[in-house]
């Protein structure tokens, strides 16, 4: 087998196969959370139009990265942003719960998604009621005002009573209510069911679990077998209503350490989830009440409770065919804490490898939005340049739809300069819900190559929508013979066969290589310590940007990576060297060009 390299890294050696680098298939997943405006909005109170405006950039920031999901937090806390008649307006919109923000954000929100081609995964905190009763704005139709009786005290914490049947069902007709209302993809539920232990706290359940134990006689037991029903009710009821709505629940990372009464735990030492907030996880995806599940790994890989490495393959092992996608903790990118491996910058980029290394695992989901966007350790540069530098398309789910659009028809390309136009016809629409198109992969070949679906480098553009056009802005400074497909999906993300293939010839523009010449320039030139080098790429491609002198003597590598077209420009810091000329150049795929510049001290 072909191997892209050799990674040695804490203390692992791995052999990463070519092809793990460059997945067709990836959910790449990323929470936003309202609560405590953790992400979104960034403060309590601000105009409609510009918790709008945050919420587009951050989708268009997303974008640029390479997600293709956002799992959005609908109720955090028995509240809502959107209009319901069940739950108040949650008060991190406007500072006051049950206020109207004036608009419908939940509407805004999977609209904006809509259009960049991304899937809306709703997420509730199905249980928790009040996150802090000392400084928690709760309005007189809050459900802990309404049905006291419902809730359970514990600290500063009030839960909904997940042993009361009526509480459950009430949970349930709130997320039912938004899956029959919403255009969601999936509902998403997150790791809090009971509470996480507290020291010197209690949760006073005991009058619930006499009223309600159906004859269990363990409270543990009881406990794990409320949220055991809860699950099931949800996925059943989600199916029911919606069949291609998908179901996720995302639980800590633990399920059941190993040990002499329980083998089938991982090698681990941390908290069980099992017993602390009685979540009996790999249950529900082992009797697929899930159509995925999203453990939330946030360890590092070498740490000694709860390894990256040991916990990754123990969710692989046991996904029982429901799609797997990794809880990815950015939060703890360079955190200050003992664990010394978060501030190494390959920390992240390398637990993303070893997920491409396990055939079921299809994918990361990144807590949260803010910390992905601030750029820890270079990690948001690392999933553009390389990680997801190439589109990834949301992987089906064969369970719920296994097929697939018919082709699109009549495609035909026109070359326009150094344009190509696609136009193409929709297929017809099947009776079902799920067959109608819900976008199109446009993939260009090398005039006389096989056409290969599954190389992922052939993709031009996965489109947000069903249109039926496409400009192919290739910019080729020589002829070159393409070859084009395009494919159809709806919405689970089933692939059509290619239409009919159709070829064109790009012809070479002078004028097209003057102006990538012209662009080519440094200022100032002369200059005594730094200059700018400006340069303009006509169509992506890989770049190399090198300074050398007159010897040919390399002085420094300034860019090696994958770029978009347009301009770019570059900050030389030429402190360090004597002065003199020296050579800047610039490669690509399709040119190689040199200027000079002078450096006087």
């Amino acid at each position: 087998m072909k191997h892209h390299y050799l990674l040695c890294l804490f203390g692992l050696i791995l052999y990463v196969p070519a092809a793990a680098q460059l997945p067709k298939r990836e959910f790449r997943g990323v929470w936003i959370a309202h609560v405590n405006n953790i992400d979104w909005p960034s403060r309590k109170g601000l105009p409609a139009r510009q918790q709008q405006q945050e919420f587009i950039n951050l989708l268009d920031e997303h974008k640029r990265n390479g997600i293709n999901a956002v799992v959005v937090q609908v109720r955090s806390a028995c509240d809502a942003i959107y209009p319901s008649e069940i739950e108040p307006w949650s008060e991190w919109l406007t500072g006051k719960q049950g206020d109207h923000p004036g608009y419908d954000p939940l509407a805004f929100m999977i609209a904006e998604t809509r259009k960049r081609g991304m899937e809306f995964h709703a997420w509730f905190n199905p249980f928790r009621a009040v996150t802090d009763v000392q400084s928690a704005n709760i309005a007189p139709t809050h459900i802990s005002v309404t049905r006291p009786e419902w809730i359970l005290p514990y600290g500063n914490l009030r839960i909904l009573n997940p042993g009361i049947p009526e509480v459950r069902a009430y949970i349930l007709r709130v997320i039912m209510d938004v899956v029959r209302k919403y255009d969601i993809d999936a509902v998403h539920y997150d790791d809090y069911f009971y509470p996480y232990p507290v020291a010197g706290q209690v949760l006073d359940d005991e009058a619930t679990f006499r009223t309600f134990g159906r004859g269990i006689s363990n409270k543990d037991d009881w406990r794990r077998d409320n949220i055991d029903l809860f699950i099931r009710a949800s996925y059943d009821s989600i199916r029911a209503a919606k069949p291609w709505v998908k179901f996720g629940v995302s639980p800590f990372g633990i399920w059941q350490n190993r040990s002499s009464t329980q083998p089938l735990g991982s090698a681990t030492s941390g908290l069980q989830s099992y017993s602390a907030i009685y979540a009996d996880s790999r249950k529900w995806v082992e009797q697929h009440w899930l159509d995925y599940i999203a453990p939330q790994l946030y360890w590092s890989i070498g740490f000694s409770a709860a390894r990256y490495e040991v916990l990754l393959p123990w969710w692989a092992q046991n996904s029982f065919g429901r799609h797997l996608y990794i809880g990815q903790g950015a939060y703890r990118i360079n955190e200050s804490g003992s664990d010394a491996n978060w501030r190494n910058p390959a920390q992240m980029p390398e637990q993303i490898r070893l997920n491409r290394r396990l055939p079921q695992v299809l994918g990361s989901l990144f807590f949260s939005s803010r910390s992905l966007l601030a750029n820890p350790l270079g990690f948001g540069d690392s999933l553009r340049q390389d990680l997801f530098r190439f589109p990834a398309l949301v992987p089906p789910m064969p369970w719920k739809d296994d097929s697939p659009p018919a082709a699109p028809q009549n495609l035909t390309a026109q070359v326009i300069r150094n344009s190509v136009l696609l136009t193409w016809n929709k297929p017809a629409a099947g009776t079902a819900a799920t067959d109608a198109v819900r976008y199109f992969a446009v993939y260009r070949f090398e005039q006389g190559s096989a056409i290969n679906l599954n190389d992922v480098r052939a993709i031009r553009i996965v489109t947000a929508n069903d249109t039926t056009a496409f400009i192919d802005e290739t910019h080729s400074l020589a002829e070159a013979r393409y070859q084009y497909v395009v494919t159809a999906f709806d919405r689970l993300h089933n692939e059509s066969l290619p239409s009919q293939p159709v070829s064109v010839v790009v012809t070479s523009s002078e004028a097209a290589l003057a102006q990538v010449k012209r662009l080519f320039q440094n200022f100032p030139n002369p200059f005594a310590q730094e200059t700018y080098i400006q340069y303009y790429l006509p169509q992506r491609t890989p770049v190399w940007l090198q300074v050398h002198d007159l010897t040919g003597k390399p002085i420094s590598l300034l860019v090696e990576q994958m770029q978009e077209s347009g301009l770019h420009e570059f900050r030389f810091d030429a402190s360090d060297l004597p002065a003199g000329v020296y050579i800047c150049t610039l490669r690509t795929t399709y040119m190689h060009l040199s200027i000079r510049m002078l450096l006087v001290k």
